[in-house]
């Protein structure tokens, strides 16, 4: 069983930063792949950024591609995205997740965080 829990969102103006973390806890997500969602209200959740379990490999949505990074600590449990160059229509929920297994993209996921919100101000 693994446990995620988010945190770092908060409200910034159009242009700053952000550093979302998503904590594991439970059991060891160093062979599961990472990723991260978002759901604006009224939308669908889409996937906005996903990391292998060994790092070799990224996926970036085109919307947030050369903006926001990924990254892993495997030996913290912790998976991060940094976004930068924060646009109003990134508003949304965050949400991380983790998909157990070695297959490349993830098709599923098998553990869900609760989320943490991110406003971004015009």
């Amino acid at each position: 069983q693994v446990q995620l829990v988010e945190s770092g969102g908060g409200l910034v103006q159009a242009g700053g930063s952000l550093r979302l973390s998503c904590a594991a806890s439970g059991r060891s997500v160093s062979r599961y792949a990472m990723g991260w969602f978002r759901q604006a209200p009224g939308n669908e959740r889409e996937p906005v950024a996903a990391i292998r379990w060994s790092g070799a490999n990224t996926y970036y949505a085109t919307s947030v591609r050369g903006r926001f990074t990924i990254s892993r600590d495997n030996a913290k449990n912790t998976v991060y995205l940094q976004m930068n160059s924060l646009k109003p229509e990134d508003t949304a929920v965050y949400y991380c997740a983790a998909s157990y297994g070695d297959g490349w993209p993830p098709h599923r996921y098998d553990y869900w965080g609760q989320g943490t919100q991110v406003t971004v101000s015009s």
